[in-house]
């Protein structure tokens, strides 16, 4: 999934917004005042910081071990980083950012 699609698929969900509170370099996409998509738009490949739930946080550092660490600049027991590598299939990427959405609407 590119970030082009990231970001088209984040936004058409109810009440997000997009800004940049944190540089032009990175794009946050929030719900409710509520960060739950952080997308460095300059490092190669790129990266998204996402938020997800202490039980399938850890799994899913498993499952693709060369595409998604413990968050970088967040809490590792609720935010994962995912490099944009092509490795993790769009259909999960798509799902990892509903599951953030959903726990920051919470």
């Amino acid at each position: 999934m590119e970030i082009d699609e990231i970001i088209a698929y984040a936004v058409s969900l109810p009440e997000t917004e997009e800004c940049f509170p944190f540089g032009d370099d990175n794009l946050v996409l929030k719900t409710k005042g509520k960060i739950f998509i952080i997308l460095d738009l300059v490092a190669f490949p790129s990266t998204m910081n996402y938020k997800a739930s202490p039980d399938d946080i850890i799994d899913q550092r498993d499952q693709y071990p060369d595409a998604i660490f413990p968050g970088f600049h967040m809490n590792k027991k609720h935010w994962n980083t995912m490099h944009l590598n092509k490795i993790v299939p769009s259909k999960t990427i798509q799902e990892l950012v509903y599951n953030s959405y959903c726990l920051v609407r919470k």
